[in-house]
């Protein structure tokens, strides 16, 4: 695999990362993702 390719992988990756653990800073939108989810069953 080109190196190029593993770099872009990779900082997709850490984006997705940082994404998800900024989302744990607002609780309340985690509860309402949720309760939305939770409303599907």
């Amino acid at each position: 695999m080109k190196l190029g390719v593993k770099l872009i992988g990779v900082a997709a990756l850490l984006g997705i990362l940082m994404l998800v653990f900024s989302l744990y800073g607002h609780p309340d939108f985690l509860m309402n993702l949720a309760n939305q989810v939770w409303g599907c069953f």
